[in-house]
């Protein structure tokens, strides 16, 4: 039960509650639940869960209510602007103070924070050095990274970076872009060559953008430093925008196909938790990471 709800209901009995006796009861009622509260939820849930509005019929079946007491609820949660109803049709569906809510939570959310438990995980399922990385402007941000578990490792002390074309992180974030935002990135940093397999071809680097969407991840092979492979996939915010992404280097030496199948699971499925802890994307970015996932998992090439 919540501390807020303690002085009400010794407010309704009218008798004073032993300390002890109120920390006891607490203990063995852990589920207790305000029923009106509850129910407003779930036609919230419902709402979200539909494909299109509702009718208070339909809303009042998804949610086990009679119509009467579905209306009331409804009635309630509109005013509060979480509910809105089409004049024509009368259906229902989400208000746009839900997303105002999401706004909200996305600033305050810290992706360092965020990503950490998943960095780690990716850091010890692999050994490898992880990082986190975000792009401001035209430039690459490192914001976390974990080093290499490996006597033999790679390791960037770099924080900022103009490399976007070369590297597996600036990929995984290039691909989701709109082109004419990669081209303003292009023409503000230029496509430096960094070694022999680096790209320097707008039309080459279009083509592996293009790779990229269709395997789920991006790899940077010996392209940003030589004797060095790294694997990358974007990290997106709940309306589906690319705002970052993940990735592990490895040094040449320790990269065969066995390593790699596993690296490249291990790293989109990283990216993908991280989204999920950002909040749900839309419905057709979600199709879009089941196929990715799909073609991940059955890669015969």
């Amino acid at each position: 039960m919540p501390d807020s709800l303690v002085p009400i209901s010794r407010a309704a009995s009218h008798k004073p509650v032993p300390m002890a006796k109120a920390i006891g009861a607490k203990a063995k009622k852990p589920g207790l639940t305000i029923q009106s509260v509850d129910r407003a939820f779930d036609i919230l849930e419902a709402l979200a869960r539909s494909s299109g509005p509702m009718s208070l019929a339909d809303l009042s079946l998804a949610v086990r209510l009679n119509p009467s007491t579905c209306h009331h609820l409804v009635g309630t949660i509109g005013r509060r602007g979480y509910i809105t109803q089409n004049e024509e049709t009368k259906r229902y569906s989400l208000g746009s103070k839900i997303f105002q809510l999401s706004e909200a939570r996305t600033g305050q959310i810290n992706l360092i924070d965020v990503a950490m438990p998943f960095l780690t995980r990716l850091n010890q399922k692999t050994g490898e050095a992880t990082h986190l990385v975000v792009i401001e402007g035209a430039e690459l941000v490192t914001i976390a990274k974990l080093g290499s578990q490996h006597a033999v490792k790679v390791d960037s002390t770099a924080r900022r970076s103009d490399a976007a074309h070369a590297t597996a992180t600036g990929k995984a974030i290039l691909a989701w872009l709109p082109e004419s935002q990669i081209d303003e990135i292009l023409k503000a940093r230029g496509m430096e060559r960094f070694t022999a397999e680096t790209i320097t071809s707008r039309r080459a680097l279009i083509e592996e953008l293009r790779l990229v969407r269709r395997h789920g991840y991006s790899e940077d092979r010996e392209e940003f430093e030589p004797g060095v492979h790294c694997i990358g996939a974007a990290i997106r915010s709940h309306k589906g925008a690319v705002i970052g992404s993940v990735s592990i280097s490895m040094p040449t030496m320790r990269v065969s196909e066995e390593t790699l199948v596993k690296a490249r699971k291990e790293v989109v499925w990283a990216a993908q938790e991280i989204t999920k802890q950002l909040g749900p994307t839309s419905r057709a970015d979600r199709s879009g990471q089941r196929m990715a996932e799909f073609r991940q998992n059955n890669r015969t090439e």
